[in-house]
């Protein structure tokens, strides 16, 4: 596969019914992903987004996302072996890439470490023979080893190292410490306390080089979110988290400049200034945030903020956030698929092998939004894409495996009908996967378990329980206007809501009488909304 290119296949198969990639000693997502518990079956962990919401990509949270291997430059060199025809000299490592895919080294690996003490002969010469040479255990610096003789020593290496850079990362490595040291051991009270000391030694470290000489951004960074989140026993202050990220945004550190206009912009640790907020982000932006970047393309785009509307501006900014997506930030990648799939937008040309290709990108990197809409055009054959049931099943999977309730519903859908030689049809199945999207809340899927329901479709026919269905998804989008039903409202009610309306309606002109209603067939269930 080139640079660039997508296999937007789902990764299937072709000689199996299911070809969506299951982890071992799971039970098969696309025949029985919600069995085990009515609705509410786990799903497998998340690759973690951090950004919730497409307008709003950073929670109010203040979490650390630093996940690249930190390198512990107060501590002796890895020997990386480069040879010549007749010696073996060393020399010490570049430090580790930022590529998540990063190799680590393993370190029950033997090398050859060559004792520099050179040996002479009688004659006070020097050859290659005369090196001595030991196998040793190489010691990664992006693995080192948690235990207690190890950390003791670092310690007293690290006091003559007046790199702030180094105790930053032996603060980091203490951390890691204490959340691994001494797990095999016996005695968990003493284990406990020692970590419980790694900890309270690290918060010592960061303090003073966040706030003593000349500050340390990243140290900065991190306690600003330790007081955010509470993370390593310290009490919630979002003040003072505000306050460390404003020191570490004046030394131009771009995640702690987002962070300052996340929180003028909600509020958190100071008053809301949203003009102050589309500041901050415009400078985070320019220091090359990738968040910053979709953030300011999307208020741009919408106007908000109190920033003026301008769509040449936003796609620009929009299009730096797609170049630098990745798995935490597909964002600016869907928001281009939207406004190229749009017909007659002004801003960019509609291009539908355009925005399939960015649905694509996104999709790779694990956006269950983009996933679902690779989903519908398979199911449909929308955007250049084949009507193909495989695909389509296996991009919903995908999607519905990380909770996205639309694509749960969708899965209800092919479920109900069943998909020949692709996939088993099963009420039961059609039934969870509707209820596990209803759960989250979702108008149409609250809707869909009342029809199944009053119906009998994998649950037994049970006509009030149906009402009660109806009844829920009728009241979702009424609640968002007023506690009182009017007429008026009507049209803004969400289709499936107005559905379950009229089914209320017609259910109570029935009385008791119980309605024969018949199963759709997959045409149907998408014409009348039940899955749709």
């Amino acid at each position: 596969m080139h640079a660039g290119e997508f296999d937007d296949s789902g990764s299937l198969s072709t000689s199996t019914t299911s070809s969506v990639p299951l982890p071992s000693n799971e039970y098969n997502y696309l025949h029985a992903a919600a069995s085990n518990v009515l609705g509410m079956a786990q799903p497998p962990p998340s690759l973690g987004p951090i950004y919730q919401h497409p307008s709003h990509p950073e929670p109010a949270e203040y979490q650390y996302n630093r996940g690249d291997p930190l390198v512990i430059t107060g501590q002796p060199t890895v020997p990386q072996e480069i040879t010549s025809p007749s010696i073996s000299y060393h020399s010490p490592p570049s430090p580790p890439s930022r590529a998540p895919t990063l190799n680590v080294m393993d370190n029950s690996s033997e090398v050859l470490d060559i004792d520099r003490r050179l040996v002479s002969d009688r004659s006070m010469t020097f050859t290659p023979e005369t090196l001595q040479t030991r196998t040793t255990k190489a010691v990664d610096l992006r693995a080192p080893p948690y235990t207690k003789q190890y950390i003791d020593d670092y310690r007293q290496r690290i006091k003559a190292d007046p790199d702030p850079e180094a105790h930053f990362a032996y603060a980091r490595y203490l951390i890691d410490a204490a959340r691994k040291v001494g797990a095999d051991a016996k005695d968990q009270r003493a284990v406990k306390k020692y970590r419980d000391a790694l900890i309270q030694e690290a918060l010592r470290v960061i303090k003073r080089l966040a706030t003593q000489g000349q500050p340390h951004d990243e140290a900065q960074f991190f306690l600003a979110n330790c007081y955010g989140t509470g993370m390593l026993g310290l009490q919630v202050d979002h003040e003072k988290a505000y306050h460390l990220y404003l020191q570490a945004a004046k030394q131009n550190h771009a995640a702690a400049t987002y962070r300052v206009a996340v929180c003028n912009e909600i509020g958190a640790g100071t008053r809301k200034e949203p003009p102050r907020a589309a500041a901050f982000y415009r400078k985070a932006a320019s220091l090359g945030d990738t968040a910053a970047m979709y953030k300011l393309g999307m208020i741009l785009l919408q106007g908000n903020l109190g920033e003026a509307r301008n769509g040449r501006e936003a796609v620009g900014w929009l299009r730096r956030a797609a170049e630098q997506a990745d798995v935490e930030n597909p964002h600016a990648l869907h928001e281009l698929a939207l406004l190229h799939e749009a017909t007659g937008g002004q801003i960019v040309p509609h291009d539908p092998l355009q925005a399939k290709e960015y649905y694509s990108r996104a999709a790779f990197f694990g956006y269950t939004q983009s996933q679902h809409k690779l989903g519908q055009c398979y199911e449909f054959g929308t955007l250049g894409c084949p009507v193909d049931p495989r695909r389509s099943i296996a991009w919903y999977t995908k999607a519905a495996e990380k909770g996205n309730a639309e694509a749960e519903l969708a899965l209800s859908g092919w479920y109900l009908t069943g998909s020949e030689g692709v996939l088993k049809q099963s009420d039961s199945e059609a039934y969870l996967w509707a209820r596990r999207a209803a759960n989250k809340g979702l108008a149409k899927a609250e809707y869909a378990v009342g029809y199944y329901a009053e119906v009998g479709i994998g649950i037994k026919q049970d006509v009030e329980f149906a009402k009660r269905w109806y009844m829920r998804a009728a009241g979702m989008s009424l609640t968002h206007h007023t506690h009182v039903f009017h007429s008026a409202l009507i049209p803004h009610i969400a289709q499936g809501n107005k559905r379950a309306m009229n089914r209320l309606t017609e259910m109570k002109r029935q009385g008791n009488k119980r309605a024969n209603m018949a199963r759709p067939t997959r045409q149907q269930a998408k014409d009348e909304c039940v899955v749709c």
